[in-house]
């Protein structure tokens, strides 16, 4: 198995994960945070669709898609256009309410796509390419694609704890 491979199904399970943990849910259930300052499922699932989207849009020229296909317009957030949600105080994790799933997975799967296009089309050499020199040691490629792949798996594994509290207490 390549390395390509490998990434192509890592990232197919954050897509797995992402439409079990909304599935069913309504906007409340979406919206609800278990305590004032907690995150959402919809947070979650935004951010870390964000963060992919921006992320790997940057590392192989792409445009993102949240503004390419006008996903911005279409979640309507207030909030700036390039915002992914990193440092998000909770005022600004309030503002991120949707009114179905649908919204969600709908942008997750584009950026989907969108990455897996992108990783199709790697061979092994271009994982060493430095994508970010803002750190030492810079960033490759490959680490870059690794780090988005954890990030994205712990959020969506947060966004399925917090699914949990609200369907126990709601039992």
């Amino acid at each position: 198995m390549h390395a390509k491979d490998i990434l192509i199904e890592g990232y197919s399970r954050i897509r797995e994960e992402v439409h079990a943990v909304v599935e069913g849910l309504g906007p409340d259930d979406l919206n609800a945070r278990p305590a004032d300052d907690a995150n959402s499922v919809a947070w979650l699932v935004w951010h870390l669709t964000r963060v992919q989207d921006d992320h790997v849009a940057d590392a192989f020229g792409l445009d993102q898609v949240w503004l390419a296909q006008e996903w911005e317009k279409r979640f309507g957030l207030k909030l700036p256009r390039h915002d992914t949600g990193y440092g998000h105080t909770s005022a600004k994790v309030a503002k991120v309410r949707v009114d179905s799933a649908d919204l969600l997975t709908g942008y997750y799967d584009d950026v989907h796509e969108q990455t897996l296009g992108a990783l199709r089309g790697l061979s092994a050499k271009d994982l060493e390419q430095i994508v970010d020199e803002n750190w030492d040691p810079p960033v490759t490629l490959g680490v870059r694609l690794v780090s988005v792949l954890s990030d994205d798996l712990q959020h969506v594994g947060q966004a399925a704890y917090v699914r949990g509290l609200l369907q126990s207490a709601a039992a």
